[in-house]
């Protein structure tokens, strides 16, 4: 498993969503992005989650809603990578995965786009 502190997968995590295009992230509203070390039931087989209403499914959205969260979880992409650059590129396709929740797209269309 490779090893990196907290911080330093935060700051990864920070690099790689400067690097998504603008107008993915543009339409990203109410949402917070979150690390923990690995999911509720201790596992190491997830590694992102989109905790919210995707945008296809909110109705009447207004002021006051707790915001939407994705969820990377630093442990098991520790577990999956080997080296740094690895870890970057998994970090990249954990964050589109989960923000195309947001948009509506499920894991079905994700896997069509090679995304899943």
């Amino acid at each position: 498993m490779m090893e990196m502190d907290t911080a330093a997968f935060e700051q990864l995590v920070v690099d790689e969503l400067d690097r998504l295009p603008d107008d993915m992230v543009n339409g990203l509203e109410n949402v917070v992005f979150v690390v923990e070390d690995r999911p509720e039931d201790g596992t190491l087989d997830l590694l992102g989650m989109y905790d919210g209403l995707a945008l296809t499914e909110r109705g009447q959205y207004g002021m006051g809603e707790l915001p939407d969260r994705i969820i990377l979880f630093r442990e098991p992409h520790l577990a999956e990578c080997d080296d740094e650059d690895e870890l970057r590129e998994e970090v990249h396709t954990t964050l589109v995965h989960e923000i195309a929740h947001f948009y509506g797209i499920d894991d079905r269309q994700l896997h069509e786009m090679g995304w899943a």
